[in-house]
């Protein structure tokens, strides 16, 4: 029960939503659920997003850690000027693929950001960083054969004829020294025919966009927001797929 809780109602709702019934507004801005409820629930909350191929339909917590701190990786909350102040910003400083950090400029992720948002599906990055992570997981993935892009996704294969296949394990650094390394899930978007097998990031068309770490790179962690402690955790979620694959 809460006293004095403000929602909105919407008439005419537009958009990707389907048959939603409304969204959860979990940001920082004053009228999220987590701003209103702080006084109980001390901006504290955590969720694991499902996998398309586990089954499950992922968990959302309020006013706990679902593990010991001591195991969850926490991140500074970036105190980065220019992003909205309703956003989780982030110091995201490197890409690693397959075993190799990317030679990206840190200013391309410091300026103009980086923020965490469970409302955006694909990861986006800032043109340079995008080609760089293309160009890497591509040489990784020269031996498979190529398919048709799907829609922003422009490097896809056609994995169909193979029992397994070996992928380049793909890590995101952010501050504080954490690395997140992303399982079969969060790299690849499979499309509806499973004959397309795509990475699962975007580019912008320059370097001037706010980058994004997206939903499907969050799928199969545990991602914690301790607001009031100024920080973000990690933790692998059990959220196993069906799928047989070899990270390299």
């Amino acid at each position: 029960m809460f006293n004095g809780f403000l929602f909105g109602c919407g008439h005419e709702n537009r958009g990707l939503f389907g048959q939603t019934a409304g969204l959860l507004g979990l940001g920082r801005d004053k009228m999220s659920i987590v701003q209103q409820t702080s006084k109980i629930y001390r901006r504290i909350f955590s969720y694991c997003l499902p996998t398309p191929f586990s089954g499950s339909t992922g968990s959302l917590t309020f006013d706990r850690t679902p593990v010991s701190s001591k195991d969850i990786k926490y991140t500074p909350l970036s105190t980065s000027t220019g992003i909205n102040d309703s956003f989780y910003a982030l110091d995201l400083e490197g890409i690693i693929v397959a075993g190799a950090k990317l030679s990206i400029p840190s200013s391309i992720f410091s300026s103009p950001g980086t923020i965490i948002d469970s409302g955006t599906v694909i990861t986006r990055l800032p043109a340079t960083a995008y080609s760089a992570s293309w160009s890497a997981f591509r040489e990784g993935m020269s031996g498979y054969q190529t398919a048709p892009a799907l829609s922003i996704l422009e490097t896809c294969y056609d994995l169909s004829m193979y029992p397994s296949f070996c992928f380049p394990k793909i890590s995101f650094l952010f501050g504080g020294g954490v690395e997140v390394e992303l399982k079969f899930e969060d790299i690849i978007y499979v499309g509806g025919n499973a004959r397309q097998f795509c990475l699962a990031l975007a580019g912008y068309t320059d370097d001037d966009e706010v980058t994004i770490f997206g939903n499907v790179q969050q799928q199969s962690l545990e991602v914690v927001y301790d607001v009031g402690g100024g920080r973000i955790g990690f933790w692998p979620c059990c959220l196993l797929s069906y799928l047989t694959f070899t990270a390299k």
